[in-house]
């Protein structure tokens, strides 16, 4: 053990607490952590005191922290959570989910949550696709998908 934690900071503009709690909601075996506030006497800028400034907690057991930063730094797409899943049930749940509300899709199983924050929703069976001696006619069609079809994904696999 050597004493250190290790977590990715994820600068938000607002809204971190409901941010989080939409996150644990999605993930099994997640939850939130320690929230930290705006100090009335803060030499940050930003929000009302009492705000929150950073919310930690954890998906799947890997931690990260939000933090309230404001608007210098918008999310984009440089980062990403990837959650890898098991079947095309859990491809659609977490897709319907993350695209709810304002979300918006992208391609090859990328998303953007009514946040902005992206998302990568994969599914196992994908990546043993790609392992196999079809990975390049699987690669061309998860190109052309937005959510990642894996029936669509094991015919072309199959040749078909």
């Amino acid at each position: 053990m050597t004493g250190m934690d290790v977590r990715s900071c994820i600068w938000f503009d607002g809204r971190i607490e409901e941010a989080a709690q939409f996150y644990v909601s999605l993930v099994p075996g997640s939850e939130l952590g320690a929230v930290s506030r705006y100090p009335d006497d803060s030499a940050f800028p930003g929000p009302d005191p009492g705000a929150a400034l950073t919310v930690d907690f954890t998906l799947a057991g890997v931690p990260y922290q939000l933090l309230n930063g404001g608007p210098e730094f918008p999310l984009t797409e440089a980062f990403s959570i990837v959650l890898i899943v098991d079947g095309q049930d859990e491809v659609d749940r977490l897709w319907e989910a993350l695209t709810a509300d304002g979300g918006q899709e992208s391609v090859c199983g990328w998303c953007k949550d009514r946040f902005g924050l992206s998302w990568q929703v994969v599914p196992r069976r994908f990546m043993e696709l790609m392992e196999g001696p079809h990975a390049g006619a699987v690669s061309g069609a998860l190109m052309q998908m937005r959510k990642i079809d894996i029936a669509e994904l094991e015919a072309v696999a199959a040749g078909g």
